[in-house]
């Protein structure tokens, strides 16, 4: 008896689950009577947290991400804020407003690394910090989880990599989505072959908002008395006190990595992590400043196309990567897998699988040079098809479209740290370690050097390394 299409995907997506992902052995329907698609839940297993002491963090840069960190890092139970660093004053009397007055705050992190009652610290700096802290932390005795990009410049990537392999210290890139059980079924999926071979990867991430553009509140009281201006500077030129790089850093290539390094790296961190991928090897990006001419000097868009060469884990295949600060559509963000035979499209709480396998009979008609021909020949030609092709073309076994969904409470934020922590407890490997992000990182720093270099940029992704 011939299936229907609802059993066909039925069964496909029975091929497909994976049971610790899914409620049950028969998904069910969540939402509508549509048959053209089904949807199903993505299911977060229950954790069990092992009752070992507890773990002391102490989080460096408390600026906006470094309090959404401090806050996703305490949701795991077991685990404790005793310190903090800061190099604003108002930050660090909020963190006690907030965390509670018993935390130790400093301005200099090397205060913290020296506290013996610091396990961990959450490195939250501007980017041109992260590989100087991360070094001496684990030089310190620290594990580390680490803001992306995992260095402000590629070639400062192998230094990191080889200090976290001398002190053997857990070591994780912040790039939450590999944590994602999103991201995890997405996995899952294409490694079943969901859309058939993988084609091309469209993947984009816009904003239209001001705050979005990294134009933050700078505090009134903003000063070289409130500021510790020439440590901020680190290793960065030398100019005279201003507010508005220390509070908008992003927009400034001494201190941040722009577009590339805060948004694409979580483009390249998701991709990679699906599809199992080491990175491209050849890297082109174009863009501008278009809009927001505000003194910043990295651009507002920036589109990036990128060859990814044969592996084991995926075929070769091409990458648009695109950020558009003025977006008047509203923004937004997707990652989109095209396959052969479908396509996956990934968002924050969901994947949609799309399948549409092409015939296995080129056919004729329709579109076709066959109503150009004669008359005698269009009969000539259909005798020749109808004895090339004897039986009538094989039906798509398996079309239509699924999606799977998280629920709306769900924080891969928070499982990131989860996995951090679990790491630290019993050893288990990290999903972000310091050669994951820095492949990823070099992918994205690939593209700031192919844009203001004006160049396309050859890289080995194993080797990780410029060619």
């Amino acid at each position: 008896m011939k299936k229907t299409k609802s059993n066909q995907r039925r069964s496909f997506i029975k091929k497909l689950s994976g049971t610790a992902l899914l409620a049950g052995a028969t998904p069910s329907l969540m939402l509508g009577n549509s048959t053209d698609r089904l949807y199903y839940p993505i299911n977060a297993p229950k954790k069990k947290y092992a009752a070992n002491d507890t773990i002391q963090i102490a989080t460096i840069g408390m600026g906006i991400q470094g309090f959404n960190d401090t806050r996703a890092a305490l949701a795991t139970p077991g685990v404790k804020l005793v310190a903090a660093c800061d190099l604003y004053k108002g930050r660090l009397k909020s963190t006690k407003e907030v965390f509670g007055k018993e935390i130790f705050t400093t301005n200099d992190y090397r205060e913290i690394l020296k506290r013996d009652d610091v396990d961990a610290v959450i490195i939250a700096t501007p980017d041109h910090w992260h590989d100087r802290i991360s070094m001496d932390a684990m030089d310190n005795g620290k594990a580390v989880y680490c803001e992306k990009p995992m260095v402000h410049n590629i070639e400062e990537g192998w230094a990191v990599i080889e200090n976290q392999r001398k002190n053997n210290k857990v070591f994780q890139v912040g790039s939450q989505r590999v944590s994602s059980l999103v991201y995890k079924k997405a996995k899952e999926l294409y490694e079943a072959g969901a859309i058939g071979k993988l084609i091309l990867a469209e993947t984009w991430n816009d904003r239209q908002s001001n705050l979005g553009a990294w134009n933050y509140s700078i505090p009134l009281d903003a000063s070289p008395e409130t500021i510790d201006w020439d440590r901020f500077l680190g290793d960065a030129p030398k100019i005279a006190f201003d507010p508005v790089r220390f509070f908008r850093w992003r927009n400034y290539r001494d201190y941040g990595t722009g577009v590339a390094g805060d948004l694409f790296i979580h483009l390249f961190s998701g991709i990679h992590y699906v599809i199992g991928s080491s990175g491209p090897s050849k890297m082109y990006t174009t863009g501008g400043l278009r809009y927001w001419k505000d003194g910043r000097d990295v651009p507002d868009v920036m589109i990036g196309c990128y060859d990814y060469p044969d592996s084991e884990s995926h075929p070769a295949f091409n990458m648009q990567i695109r950020v558009n600060f003025i977006d008047g559509g509203g923004g937004g963000g997707r990652i989109r897998l095209v396959g052969s035979e479908g396509v996956m499209t990934v968002g924050g709480r969901s994947v949609r699988v799309t399948k549409s396998k092409m015939s296995d009979q080129p056919g004729y008609d329709g579109w076709d040079s066959f109503d150009t021909f004669d008359e005698a020949n269009r009969r000539e030609f259909e005798k020749w098809y109808k004895q090339k092709y004897p039986t009538p073309p094989a039906s798509v076994a398996e079309s239509g479209e699924m999606e799977f969904r998280i629920s709306n409470n769900y924080s891969d934020h928070e499982d990131h740290f989860s996995n951090f922590f679990n790491s630290i407890r019993t050893g288990s490997t990290v999903v972000e370690d310091a050669v994951f992000g820095f492949r990823a990182a070099a992918a994205a720093l690939g593209a700031n050097k192919s844009y203001f270099e004006q160049k396309i940029i050859h890289w080995d992704p194993e080797a990780m390394k410029f060619v």
